[in-house]
């Protein structure tokens, strides 16, 4: 890693426009102080004293943009005609996400996850339930319509496309083979964070999937350098990509590319931080993220993914989702 290279160009990062496209989702956090039980029936009585709501799925993926890019992140996905559709809306806008472009369907949940968590006297603060309002389906004919529609729109005036796929009904094929298209119309990249059905990913110009995923989509565990490179050659070939960013949590990061001959090049990295692990949610969201802002920034995707890697070591040490700034990344690239 050339240390002085990335800290001279992160700047780069604040300009790039990147268009969000997919699942997008509020997740409501629940907090109460718990001192007794229930006569009524054997359950905890929280007294609540906070809610928050945080940016979930493809919002979470939107808000690494922006928290990098403020103003410069555009999202596509869809909501519902209830209560957490306007608060999504008013959480993306608030925090540097353009909604012009997205859609509501009032026959669709807007995607919300609740976590109750509670704490007594003495004790850590503890997840006691989540419930999840969503839907699943995939989109209707009508609300596809209006959805390919807006891509035709917004990505002219984009620098790339993520993709990211919560397997929530709104990246149907038709809504990716709109993408596609376009995006090859106006000579835009797409990176796609994907967890299965990858098939529907095929000729994008980067996945970023995780190790367990990879596994079961090329049918066997990777168990040592031979067979994760067996995985991304077949994943590349497989797919017509030209890049694999395959993410292995405390294994760190491997990247599978085609050159201008059409060889195939491999580089695997370690993970930048093993020991200040303390959740691993969104991780993947900041890697997708930094990743796609980095390459659109003029980095090689070698480079890219090195700066993916930093992004998602910093990211862990916090729980919940966390959002990584230029600050952030600038002071961590001091201390290597």
């Amino acid at each position: 890693m050339d240390i002085s290279k990335f800290k001279n160009n992160l700047d780069k990062l604040k300009d790039v426009r990147v268009l969000i496209i997919g699942d997008f989702a509020l997740d409501e956090m629940v907090y109460g102080a718990c001192d007794r039980i229930s006569r009524e029936a054997p359950v905890l009585i929280l007294e609540h004293y906070e809610t928050k709501k945080i940016l979930g799925a493809a919002s979470n993926a939107a808000h690494n943009v922006s928290t990098i890019a403020f103003d410069k992140a555009i999202a596509i996905g869809v909501y519902g005609d209830d209560y957490y559709g306007s608060e999504l809306l008013k959480h993306l806008r608030k925090n540097g996400i353009k909604t012009d472009y997205m859609v509501q369907d009032s026959s669709r949940k807007t995607t919300t996850k609740t976590r109750i968590s509670g704490s007594c006297n003495q004790s850590i603060t503890q997840q006691i339930v989540r419930i999840d309002r969503q839907t699943k389906i995939p989109l209707s004919t009508e609300t596809e319509k209006k959805v390919i529609g807006n891509i035709k729109k917004a990505i002219k005036d984009c620098d790339g496309v993520i993709l990211s796929d919560y397997h929530l009904g709104c990246l149907t094929k038709n809504v990716i083979s709109a993408v596609i298209e376009e995006a090859k119309k106006y000579n835009k990249i797409i990176v796609a964070d994907v967890q299965k059905d990858m098939e529907k990913y095929k000729g994008v110009f980067a996945i970023t999937p995780n190790q367990p995923d990879s596994e079961k989509q090329v049918g066997y565990f990777i168990k040592d350098d031979k067979s994760l490179f067996e995985a991304g050659r077949k994943l590349l070939l497989d797919l017509d990509l030209k890049n694999v960013l395959l993410t292995r949590g405390e294994n760190g990061m491997a990247l599978f590319s085609k050159d201008e001959k059409g060889e195939i090049q491999f580089e695997k990295i370690e993970a930048f931080n093993k020991k200040e692990v303390f959740d691993v949610t969104g991780a993947g969201d900041t890697v997708v993220a930094i990743f796609t802002l980095a390459l659109l920034a003029g980095f090689s995707p070698n480079e890219a993914m090195e700066l993916g890697n930093l992004a998602a070591s910093i990211a862990i040490r916090y729980f919940g989702c966390h959002t990584v700034s230029i600050d952030e990344l600038r002071k961590e690239l001091s201390n290597i």
